[in-house]
């Protein structure tokens, strides 16, 4: 039969652990653990919570009707653990609609910078990535890229809702992957 002092003597090699100056027995290799273990729940909360905030620069409300219709029971973007807030302080995500007007584009670069890091940039529709019909008006500042860096572009006028959920699809996907942007470079969603 095995006593007290034999088990403690069985799990105490010292090739695996190291003696800590108080005393306690610690693995060698559960520092690089825990950082594993840390990234991968960082990761995984990342994925499954993402909050986004909404930021019309100038549209119709067009785009800003197909945002609010994927929040809807038909379409449902929660299923995918996005939840639209109200602060850019808590988001994750910046959904911006609409060319960015003169007015706004103060506003837009104030809102990107109180975002926390990281940050993400989906712009949505024709208008946020070219100027779409407001193009060349003398209030019209120009694109969203133009402004801040964007992540994923969702083009249409509107997009459907299905295309802003495989845009927001995507941008998921190259979380995951760990492939998002260091810099101003886009990934072009076909809608």
């Amino acid at each position: 039969m095995l006593s007290v002092g034999s088990v403690v003597k069985l799990w105490t090699k010292p090739t695996q652990f190291s003696t800590l100056k108080n005393g306690e027995a610690m693995n060698i290799n559960n520092d690089q653990l825990w950082v594993k273990v840390i990234k991968k729940v960082r990761a995984w909360a990342r994925l499954n919570s993402i909050w986004a905030v909404h930021f019309n620069s100038g549209s119709c409300n067009g785009c800003d009707i197909e945002i609010l219709a994927t929040l809807t029971p038909r379409y449902d973007v929660e299923r995918f653990g996005i939840k639209l807030e109200g602060s850019p302080r808590h988001a994750d995500v910046l959904i911006v609609t609409g060319p960015v007007t003169r007015q706004a584009r103060e506003r837009l670069l104030r809102t990107y910078e109180q975002m926390p890091e990281p940050k993400f940039v989906v712009s949505v529709g024709s208008c946020s990535i070219s100027g779409g019909v407001f193009q060349g008006c003398y209030n019209v500042g120009g694109s969203t890229d133009e402004v801040i860096p964007v992540d994923v572009y969702i083009p249409g006028c509107p997009p459907r809702p299905e295309a802003i959920i495989d845009g927001i699809i995507q941008l998921l996907s190259s979380l995951k992957d760990g492939t998002f942007r260091t810099a101003k470079v886009a990934e072009k969603v076909v809608a």
